[in-house]
C-alpha cells in the first residue's frame, strides 16, 4: 500500500499565498503569528456543552431549520474521511411518516483550540442543514453567521498546515503524527 500524499489544505489559493505559509512554516513563524491572533482556549469541553452551543447559535441564526438531535465531538473524524465536520441526517420510519433525525460531529481537534476555530467549524456545519452543497448560496450563508468566516477558513488551513508539517498543537497537547 503506498503512502498517502499530504493533504494540501490550501489547495485553490494562489500560488504566491501558499508560498508565503510554507516560508512561515519553514521559519517557524507561522505559530506565533496564530498564537498572537487566537491567544485563548474555548472552554467548551464536553458534547453537552458542546450541543448547548450549537444549538444557541442555531436559534440565533438558522430558526426555521430543523432540530438538532444530536451534537458531539468525534475522534475519528479527521482520521476516516479527511474531514473537521460532519453534517448527517437519517431518515427513520415511524408510524406512516419518516422522521429525519440530524446530528452535527466536531472533530476533537477542536476540542482544545481558540473560540473562532470552533465557531467557523460549527458554522459551516450549521449552514449544511440549509444549503447541502459548498455553493455560493451555502458561503453567503456562512458568511451572515460569521463575517469573518473566510479569514477564519484560511487561518485554520493554515493551521492544520502547520499541524500536518510539525505534529505540534499550538493549543492543547502534542498530536501523535497519526492523527494529523
Amino acid at each position: 500500500m503506498r503512502p498517502k500524499p499530504p493533504v494540501n489544505y490550501l489547495a485553490g489559493y494562489a500560488p504566491e499565498l501558499i508560498a508565503q505559509v510554507r516560508a512561515l512554516i519553514a521559519e517557524q513563524r507561522l505559530p506565533e503569528l496564530l498564537r498572537r491572533r487566537y491567544p485563548q482556549r474555548h472552554a467548551i469541553r464536553t458534547d453537552r456543552a458542546l450541543y448547548d452551543y450549537v444549538v444557541a447559535l442555531k436559534e440565533r441564526h438558522l430558526r426555521h431549520a430543523g432540530p438538532l438531535n444530536r451534537v458531539a465531538f468525534d475522534s475519528t473524524l479527521h482520521l476516516t474521511r479527511n474531514a473537521l465536520g460532519l453534517h448527517t441526517a437519517k431518515s427513520q420510519p415511524h408510524g406512516a411518516k419518516l422522521k429525519a433525525k440530524r446530528e452535527i460531529r466536531i472533530s476533537t481537534l477542536f476540542r482544545d483550540g481558540p473560540p473562532e476555530f470552533l465557531r467557523m467549524i460549527v458554522v459551516h456545519e450549521l449552514a449544511h442543514t440549509k444549503e447541502p452543497e459548498h455553493d455560493k448560496a451555502f458561503y453567503q450563508l456562512c458568511c451572515h453567521i460569521e463575517p469573518d468566516y473566510h479569514r477564519l477558513e484560511f487561518d485554520l488551513r493554515c493551521y492544520l498546515m502547520w499541524l500536518e508539517a510539525s505534529g505540534e498543537a499550538l493549543w492543547g497537547q502534542v498530536m501523535p503524527a497519526a492523527t494529523v
